[in-house]
């Protein structure tokens, strides 16, 4: 966890200082104006893509969605954005569920590391606390509860639910740590992405210590 902390830790200065250049940010400017009559022509289907394409950064720990952050904040500002990626989060928690509960093992070692699935599937069972579960979902990449917790045959309602309520947090985190990138506030982009590693590391050292190293 610390390794994963670090390196988001270097991410947040590299970002503060593309954030801090005028070169770098006239650049992106350019990008988003020529990106904004397209998503204008196609308001519909720019929504769908970016949902889709947030739903698989949920689902798959190589991909990310965070390059087309800018241009969603940019063409549907704040509210808006953080609903859809909050969408996107949940449809992809939902498909990996669905994936690993229908398909199982197998198709998992594609997916996902069969290291964490494995750790992972040892610990946490269909008759998990409902409060573990959102801990859990808290706490590890998202990428992962999906798979774990289809194998284990969790309640999909209630998966759902603990879901909803982790990805929502994340996503207006996430939406606001964008924005204030866009709009060069370095102060907030370093103060909302601190608080998220510290958020971060302090929900991993707790799922440890409920289910042991």
């Amino acid at each position: 966890m610390w390794s994963r902390a670090l390196l988001l830790g270097l991410l947040l200065v590299g970002l503060a200082l593309l954030a801090s250049s005028d070169t770098f940010q006239s650049l992106l400017r350019r990008v988003l104006d020529a990106a904004a009559p397209v998503i204008a022509a196609h308001p519909f289907w720019g929504a769908v893509l970016f949902v889709l394409l947030s739903a698989l950064s949920a689902m798959l720990a190589f991909f990310s969605s965070a390059l087309l952050l800018p241009v969603a904040l940019d063409a549907w500002g704040k509210s808006v954005c953080a609903l859809l990626l909050w969408a996107g989060w949940m449809l992809g928690g939902a498909c990996a569920y669905g994936i690993a509960r229908a398909w199982g093992r197998p198709i998992l070692r594609r997916l996902t590391s069969p290291r964490l699935l494995a750790h992972y599937e040892e610990r946490i069972s269909r008759h998990a606390s409902f409060g573990l579960v959102l801990l859990f979902q808290l706490a590890v990449p998202s990428e992962i509860p999906g798979y774990v917790l289809g194998l284990a045959r969790y309640g999909l309602r209630r998966y759902l639910l603990v879901l909803a309520l982790a990805e929502l947090p994340y996503a207006v985190g996430t939406v606001y740590l964008g924005a204030s990138f866009l709009e060069q506030r370095i102060t907030v982009l370093l103060g909302l992405g601190a608080a998220g590693i510290l958020f971060g590391v302090a929900a991993f050292h707790l799922l440890r210590k409920r289910l042991g190293p």
